[in-house]
C-alpha cells in the first residue's frame, strides 16, 4: 500500500483527490458516497450572493403581490436574506457533523461587504477551510484590469487577516498575467489557490434565436492550462496548488503532481462516471507509484516543474522550448499520426 498522504491549505489529506464545489457537494447523501468512494475532502457547494439577492427579490415581489391577503409573511420572515444564509449555514454543519474528511466552503460574493459577512458566518459554522471563487463576468467597459485585480488583493487579504481557518482562492485563467496576480495572492497570505474556475458560459439556439441554458461539463485535456501554470508557481509561491478543470482518471492526477500540484479537485468526472471514478483514480494512482517505484507523493512532486527543470529560473521550456521540440520533429510526430489514419 503507497501513502498517498499530503497536506491541503495545511489542512492533511488521506490522498490528492477532492470532491469540488458543485449540486454533486451540496446534500449528505452525496457527500457520505464521495467518502466512500475515498474522496479525501470535499469543497461544499458555493454559497453565490447573487442567489440569495435573487430569492430576496423573488420574496419582495411575492410579499407585496399577497400582502393583504397574507400579512403574516411578513412576521414570519422579516430577512429572507439572513434565512437563506442560515439554511446553508445548517446544511454545512450538518455535513461538517457527518463526514470524517475535511468540509472546505466555497463563496462567491459581489459586494465587498457581503464577503466580509459571509465568510465570518461561514467559519462560525466549523467548516476546515474556505475557498474564495473570486470569477464575475466583467460587465463595465471602463474599469480596467488593474483596478479589478487591486481590488479583489485587498478584499482577499483583508478576509485573510480576519479569518483563523485556511483561506484559498479559486482563479480563473483569464487574467493578463496569472502569474504575477498568483504572485500578489501569495504575499496576501492566502495559504492555497485552485488552477482553474469553470464557469457558465452562454450558448444560442439557432432555431428558437434565443439563448439556452447550458451545463458545461469539462472534457478531457482540459487540466492542461492547470497543469502549465501549476508547473511554473511550484517552488516559487508558499501556497499550496490545486489542480482543477478536466481532471478525469488517475493519469491526469499524476501529471498535475508531477507539475508541482499538491492535489485535484474532480467534478466533471463524477457527473460523467459517479463516484467510483474517485476509486479508480486512487488505485491508478497507487498502481503507477508501484511501476515507478515511489512510496510517497512527495518524492515525485514538482519533478517536471518549471524550477526543478530550469536552475537558472529560466521559463523557456514552459513558453516555447515543447512548442519549438514539437516543430523539430513534425515529421516523426505527424507522420505517425497519418499513419494510424488520421
Amino acid at each position: 500500500m503507497k501513502n498517498l498522504a499530503t497536506s491541503y491549505m495545511g489542512i492533511p489529506l488521506k490522498n490528492p483527490v477532492i470532491l469540488g464545489a458543485s449540486e454533486l457537494a451540496s446534500e449528505i447523501d452525496s457527500l457520505k458516497k464521495a467518502e466512500q468512494a475515498g474522496a479525501a475532502a470535499v469543497v461544499y457547494k458555493t454559497l453565490f450572493e447573487e442567489q440569495i439577492q435573487l430569492e430576496d427579490l423573488q420574496f419582495d415581489e411575492l410579499k407585496d403581490e399577497y400582502n393583504d391577503i397574507h400579512a403574516e409573511m411578513t412576521s414570519l420572515h422579516p430577512d429572507i436574506d439572513r434565512s437563506e444564509i442560515e439554511y446553508y449555514l445548517v446544511k454545512i454543519r450538518n455535513a461538517k457533523e457527518n463526514l470524517s474528511v475535511p468540509v472546505i466552503a466555497s463563496l462567491n460574493a459581489v459586494n465587498e461587504s457581503s464577503w466580509f459577512r459571509y465568510a465570518r458566518l461561514i467559519e462560525e459554522a466549523g467548516v476546515d477551510g474556505i475557498e474564495l471563487n473570486l470569477y464575475q463576468t466583467p460587465t463595465q467597459f471602463d474599469l480596467d484590469a488593474a483596478e479589478i485585480e487591486n481590488r479583489q488583493i485587498a478584499m482577499v487579504a483583508q478576509i485573510k487577516k480576519q479569518l483563523s481557518i485556511p483561506v484559498s482562492v479559486k482563479l480563473s485563467s483569464d487574467y493578463t498575467n496569472i502569474l504575477h496576480f498568483a504572485k500578489r495572492l501569495d504575499e496576501a497570505g492566502v495559504d492555497g489557490m485552485v488552477l482553474f474556475n469553470s464557469f457558465f458560459q452562454p450558448d444560442i439556439d439557432i432555431e428558437k434565436e434565443s439563448h439556452r441554458r447550458a451545463f458545461n461539463l469539462s472534457k478531457k485535456g482540459d487540466y492542461k492550462p492547470s497543469l502549465r501554470i501549476a508547473g511554473m508557481l511550484y517552488g516559487r509561491v508558499n501556497a499550496a496548488v490545486c489542480g482543477s478543470r478536466g481532471v478525469f482518471n488517475g493519469d491526469d492526477v499524476i501529471k498535475l503532481i508531477l507539475s508541482g500540484a499538491t492535489c485535484v479537485q474532480v467534478v466533471s468526472a463524477v457527473y460523467r462516471h459517479g463516484m467510483r471514478q474517485i476509486t479508480g483514480m486512487i488505485r491508478e494512482i497507487e498502481e503507477w507509484m508501484e511501476r515507478k517505484g515511489y512510496d510517497t507523493l512527495d518524492q515525485f512532486r514538482g519533478k517536471l516543474s518549471d524550477s526543478v527543470l530550469n536552475k537558472d529560473d529560466n521559463l523557456l521550456i514552459y513558453k516555447r522550448a515543447q512548442y519549438v521540440d514539437l516543430i523539430l520533429h513534425s515529421d516523426t510526430i505527424f507522420g505517425n499520426m497519418q499513419h494510424r489514419g488520421f
